[in-house]
């Protein structure tokens, strides 16, 4: 594997985050395009994409919720790529370009099957209650960005 990290900020890379998640996503568990790209989804949105000798094969989107704190979501790997750490790698980036542009906290809505998987990268539930989604329950988590060592 050559993976290259991806700040997508011009609409090519973007497509790249869109085909991860038509395929890896919308695909697998039959979400309509309409339910899968939402008012989140516009050319000012953040996406980290994650290639793979040039093809895209990780992705998540990035956008403020309020004030300091901003929402990392729509977090996902091509099936083929699962098992080898690409999760944490997007979601990793993610937080390091939030920290860049100032923001303090991030906010992930995980599908309750992923919550151990943000536990691990220091994610803490906020509320536990759970958000009933067309698609998938999920549970809010919250972390802090405190800068790098």
């Amino acid at each position: 594997m050559q993976i290259e990290v991806i700040r997508a900020t011009q609409t090519w890379q973007q497509a790249g985050a869109y085909y991860v998640r038509i395929q890896g996503m919308a695909k697998q568990h039959a979400i309509p395009l309409r339910r899968e790209f939402d008012e989140h989804d516009t050319p000012e949105t953040k996406y980290i994409v994650l290639t793979d000798d040039a093809f895209p094969v990780a992705t998540c989107r990035m956008y403020p919720l309020c004030g300091d704190c901003a929402m990392i979501g729509r977090v996902v790997v091509l099936p083929e790529y699962r098992g080898k750490g690409l999760g944490g790698t997007v979601v990793t980036e993610a937080e390091n370009w939030l920290r860049e542009l100032g923001f303090a906290r991030a906010v992930v809505e995980s599908r309750d099957v992923a919550v151990g998987f943000y536990e691990k990268l220091g994610y803490a539930v906020t509320d536990g209650a759970v958000i009933r989604g067309d698609t998938f329950d999920c549970i809010r988590m919250e972390k802090a960005l405190t800068a790098q060592a």
